[in-house]
């Protein structure tokens, strides 16, 4: 039977977790395909920002910290996230940012490998990783000095060998920015343990978009934000676990008082809290915050497992409609198609592709671009449905067919891609 639009409509309407689309505040009139880079906004997250500002801020002022429970927000928010993935009661606490949250476990574990093997003092990432972690890691190996370097590898299958016996720690994405390529956790994991490195992970990429089982995956530390796939909202805080077995080895650096075993004791001299609480810093941004657990909630109502099966259908989906409908268009998939090694975003590569996706984008197909010629479209499975991705591929065709993204003003660039 030939696909048609009214087969997606089907699918749409034998979807288990259709209904939970109602949940967001969507647009009219727009195909929302950048849930990677910033999820759309629970209908709930309006409500609960109303009751941070006028009620808890407003009405119970300072007294909110203890009586509305602000001080406990981030280990309770993390307990939430935590099944998501593969973490434990009282192992996440939701705090930061990403880039400072990396800037943290890379520092532990680079104390720990000192401790155990001083030798080693050699950052493993790969050269198309999220420029922010490399740009981390650059700043603190020029920090540290001493023969503290990040060395790069040009692809997945390079990593053994670049695993010499002076590397201290793999820093990985495990669902790549651009590519939607998708690592073996537990696999990689396992070799760079038998090269007596420590496995950091950040799952940006992953977190609310595919399965994760940080323990089964053998990590030893790992972070990730809470804007994307999580629903958070535009820059909400990000999160941080530690493996058990190393977060009592060393506190983080930024030894802020949030950290403390005993904050308000205001004791001169830092004595690091217990557990993932010693990976805080600083007083939480709470508005913010308190909108991260509305997106939360919404995942209590499925399972990574079905939300992962519709993921791969969509993409599946999309990527079928793209060869069929718009070949002959220098479109060049840059996703792997194995579901294995696939996250939840599509990449295409175009000679032109920041001004395609701008004339998308003004034709209401919303994802976005990535240098160098990177057009991404993100699926997110709670509220993406099947007829988005076919009414997706005809607008993208129409700009292919039509010349319409030669247009001037969609080759204006814009501060943010």
């Amino acid at each position: 039977m030939p696909l048609t639009r009214n087969t997606c409509l089907e699918r749409d309407a034998a979807d288990p977790i259709a209904p939970l689309r109602d949940a967001f505040a969507l647009p009219d009139g727009v195909i929302y395909l950048d849930g990677n880079s910033l999820g759309a906004r629970p209908h709930a997250a309006l409500a609960r920002a109303q009751q941070v500002i006028a009620d808890e801020w407003g009405e119970g002022l300072i007294r909110s910290w203890n009586q509305a429970g602000w001080f406990e927000l981030p280990r309770r928010l993390g307990n939430k996230l935590a099944p998501l993935i593969g973490a434990r009661a009282d192992e996440v606490v939701i705090t930061d940012t990403t880039s400072i949250n990396l800037f943290k476990v890379l520092a532990a574990a680079l104390r720990v490998q000192r401790e155990d093997a001083p030798e080693r003092r050699i950052i493993v990432s790969e050269a198309h990783n999220f420029p922010t972690d490399l740009y981390i890691a650059e700043g603190l190996a020029d920090l540290l000095r001493d023969g503290y370097k990040l060395r790069l590898i040009d692809a997945p299958d390079a990593l053994e060998t670049a695993l010499g016996d002076d590397v201290a720690v793999t820093m990985l994405t495990h669902v790549n920015y651009k590519s939607g390529h998708m690592y073996d956790m537990a696999a990689v994991s396992a070799l760079a343990h038998r090269h007596g490195a420590l496995a950091v992970w950040d799952l940006a990429h992953s977190a609310g978009a595919v399965p994760v089982d940080l323990h089964a995956g053998g990590a030893d530390y790992a972070i990730g934000c809470t804007y994307k796939y999580l629903n958070g909202g535009p820059g909400s805080p990000a999160f941080v676990w530690a493996s058990p077995a190393l977060r009592e080895r060393f506190w983080q650096p930024l030894s802020g008082w949030w950290g403390h075993a005993r904050p308000f004791a205001m004791a001169s001299h830092y004595d690091a809290g217990a557990g993932i609480g010693r990976f805080l810093c600083g007083t939480q941004p709470i508005t913010s915050m308190a909108m991260v657990e509305c997106g939360l909630d919404i995942f209590a109502q499925t399972s990574m497992t079905v939300l992962r099966a519709k993921s791969l259908a969509l993409t599946d989906l999309f990527i079928e409609l793209v060869e069929a409908r718009c070949a002959g268009y220098p479109l060049t998939l840059a996703t792997p198609r194995d579901h294995a090694v696939r996250g939840s975003h599509v990449s295409y590569a175009h000679p032109d592709g920041f001004a395609v996706m701008q004339a998308l984008i003004a034709r209401g197909v919303i994802g976005d671009y990535r240098e160098p010629s990177i057009m991404r479209f993100g699926f997110t499975p709670l509220y993406t449905r099947f007829v988005d991705v076919w009414d997706a591929v005809d607008v993208l065709r129409e700009v292919l067919e039509t010349g319409a993204w030669q247009s001037a003003q969609f080759n204006e660039r814009t501060l943010v891609t």
